[in-house]
């Protein structure tokens, strides 16, 4: 059994598993970015608490101690 582009449902090829095509691997990275895939949550998170917790976060951008 083939496995199925989960963008447009062709067979997919193993240079761009799982997808069938770069087209259809950068229309998924795409909605990646854009936030499309993203769980429901009541959460609310501000910008400046986000852009800090990743100012402290020091192995974010592989700096190193």
């Amino acid at each position: 059994m083939t496995a199925k582009c989960p963008i447009c449902r062709k067979a997919s090829v193993k240079l761009y598993q799982p997808f069938c095509s770069k087209r259809c691997a950068d229309l998924d990275l795409g909605s990646w970015l854009n936030g499309n895939y993203r769980l429901p949550s009541d959460e609310e998170v501000s910008f400046e608490e986000f852009e800090s917790e990743l100012a402290n976060d020091d192995n974010f951008f592989g700096k190193i101690k």
